[in-house]
């Protein structure tokens, strides 16, 4: 892996993310230059993909104008196979120190990426230090195992071993639970994640939880939603990669 994935569980880019949003430039390579951020919005792409990736510029531009950190932030938009095969969106990826794949509809990005130049240039930033961030819909193709409509599917497999739970705060943790992860085979582990907060995962260090809400984690084999340890902001979840 060599640089850090960020898993989101939704709310992106809101009023109370920007501690998360600051935690993935913090967390990016240093340069003798502005950091360079790639907005990819393919998960919204039944939607309106173009305005997605404009709110994560604007956010992302507002929290590095606060902390003074100087960035070059665009929006990339691998939206289907063809541009996902796109070699001048692909060179874009790989150039990024940060990549964000914001939410939408959970099918899309593991139906679209495997195979593509778009997830190789991905796999290729991250193994060179970047940071990989999904939030919602984007977190959970990163898993193991991802839900859609239709079925759990293979995910991404970058974080394997793990179907993530988005939207998991105390009142909706049990039903999404049931709804994302219910399915899920009892070797995987269940990561629920609230809005606006996340988890930072780089090699051999414990997943670092940032921003206001709550992480829930199940080891492989639990489903009870009561047996999750419940995490917050500067905890660490009891696994390693």
């Amino acid at each position: 892996m060599t640089g850090t994935i960020a898993l989101h569980g939704g709310g992106e880019f809101e009023p109370g993310d920007e501690p998360f949003l600051a935690a993935l430039l913090g967390a990016a390579p240093l340069h003798d230059r502005p950091l360079r951020i790639a907005v990819v919005p393919t998960a919204a792409a039944r939607g309106r993909p173009a305005v997605a990736a404009a709110n994560g510029v604007a956010a992302l531009r507002r929290v590095a104008g606060s902390l003074g950190v100087a960035v070059e932030i665009e929006p990339v938009l691998v939206v289907d196979e063809s541009s996902a095969a796109d070699a001048s969106l692909a060179a874009r990826l790989e150039a990024a120190d940060v990549i964000h794949l914001p939410g939408g509809d959970p099918d899309l990005i593991p139906a679209i990426y495997p195979g593509s130049p778009a997830w190789t240039a991905m796999q290729r930033t991250l193994s060179g230090g970047a940071v990989l961030a999904g939030a919602s819909a984007g977190a959970m193709a990163l898993g193991g195992l991802t839900w859609t409509p239709a079925s759990l599917v293979a995910g991404l497999g970058l974080v394997p071993g793990v179907v993530v739970v988005p939207h998991a705060d105390e009142r909706s943790w049990s039903p999404n639970l049931v709804r994302f992860g219910g399915d899920a085979p009892e070797g995987i582990g269940v990561l629920g994640l609230g809005e606006r907060t996340g988890v930072l995962i780089s090699d051999g260090e414990p997943w670092r939880v940032v921003g206001q809400g709550e992480v829930r984690w199940l080891a492989p084999g639990l489903r009870d939603p009561a047996a999750a340890i419940v995490l917050h902001d500067g905890d660490a979840i009891p696994r390693q990669r």
